[in-house]
């Protein structure tokens, strides 16, 4: 491979490294053709940008990367797939749907400006994406709101109940 096409996408993974917020090292080794096939349009659908890269080029990123990447220069063996996203648990979700045949297998991650290992899916399905967050806090939220209305509500009819007794009773 000429060095102006190695430079070309080391400047590529960067940008992506820039444009994504998370990404997870994958082993796709083991998958023949059709699963391949199959784990793409499933990291389509999820909006999952899945790219082969030879782990020299990927280190290469990282190095020139604004953030400290080493500690995932060790899962750089073999072959490797990087997986990138702006929603953190989406690839640890279709992951784990792979997770009884064990391919593609989980090397490492960066989601939520954290390091994760192979051994940490379930920490990684677990972690909640900005929209849920965003929706649970307005949950919260809304809750005390929607119980005070409720309570004055109930009171109002309560009032005007009482009220009504009192005004049909005879005196």
């Amino acid at each position: 491979m000429k060095k102006e096409l190695k430079d070309t996408i080391i400047a590529e993974l960067g940008q992506k490294l820039q444009d994504y917020a998370h990404f997870y090292l994958v082993d796709v080794s083991g998958l023949n053709a059709e699963k391949t096939s199959d784990f793409r349009r499933k990291c389509f659908k999820n909006e999952i940008k899945m790219v082969v890269v030879k782990n020299t080029l990927l280190h290469k990123a990282f190095e020139a990367s604004d953030i400290d990447f080493s500690e995932i220069y060790g899962s750089l063996k073999g072959s490797t797939a990087v997986l990138f996203t702006n929603t953190a648990n989406v690839p640890a979700k279709l992951l784990k749907e792979y997770t009884k045949e064990g391919i593609p297998a989980l090397k490492a991650a960066y989601a939520e400006e954290g390091f994760y290992g192979a051994n940490q899916l379930e920490e990684l399905v677990a972690i909640k994406s900005k929209d849920e967050v965003i929706a649970e806090i307005v949950s919260l939220l809304q809750s005390p709101t929607k119980n005070v209305i409720s309570a004055l509500q109930s009171g109002a009819n309560t009032i005007h109940g009482v009220l009504k007794t009192l005004g049909e009773r005879p005196e």
